[in-house]
């Protein structure tokens, strides 16, 4: 086993809890079926993803609406609730975060899919975004994960070794598309599971 002197972190699902959930199932007073549907057909999260390669907002916004302008009200809410659909800090990852970046064995980077419009709320909002040796966000640099060229940006950003590094990611396609680069990879579940995974690295929180 090679050894580990980067850990990479996804934001969203790993630190930070975004769910539009937050916004919708209130829209859609509970009703979860409505909601799905929704989601899966209108607000979709291929939508949203191309955002977080670049995609401006309101361009966005603007197209929705007119494929489907019977759902105007509720497609404008998406991004202009979006702050209502950003929850709390992960503390336990937050936690680990900590004791990696406290360490001076290891680089702590970030590299997240996020829309460079709306990141600087997260950058208001968390301070433990303020550890990190760097971030990379999606939006800023016009692609995302899974695309290879994000991985590279981030790789020769911080003059990382792909084989001395560790992803984390709460998306299972993501850290496959790592591994095609020879990152390690860890799929996020809870803290607790990280913890025990980091460990299989020789890795002690």
């Amino acid at each position: 086993m090679n050894k580990i002197d980067t850990i990479i972190f996804d934001l969203g699902g790993v630190l930070i809890d975004w769910n539009p959930e937050y916004v919708y199932l209130d829209v859609f007073k509970g009703d979860r079926q409505k909601m799905k549907w929704f989601f899966d057909n209108i607000c979709t999260n291929d939508w949203n993803e191309n955002q977080d390669a670049g995609y401006p907002l309101q361009l966005a916004t603007e197209e929705r609406v007119a494929m489907f302008p019977k759902h105007e009200e509720i497609i404008r809410m998406y991004y202009g609730r979006w702050v209502e659909m950003l929850g709390d800090s992960i503390e336990g990852t937050v936690k680990i975060l900590r004791a990696l970046i406290d360490n001076p064995n290891y680089k702590v980077v970030a590299l997240t899919n996020w829309s460079h419009e709306t990141f600087p709320i997260a950058l208001d909002r968390f301070d433990f975004l303020h550890w990190f040796e760097g971030i990379v966000v999606s939006g800023e640099e016009k692609t995302r994960k899974p695309f290879k060229d994000i991985y590279e940006i981030t790789l020769n950003r911080f003059d990382i070794t792909a084989q001395n590094s560790i992803f984390i990611d709460d998306n299972l396609r993501n850290i496959n598309a790592a591994k095609e680069l020879g990152i390690n990879g860890i799929h996020f579940e809870n803290p607790k599971a990280l913890i025990k995974e980091l460990s299989n690295y020789t890795i002690n929180i």
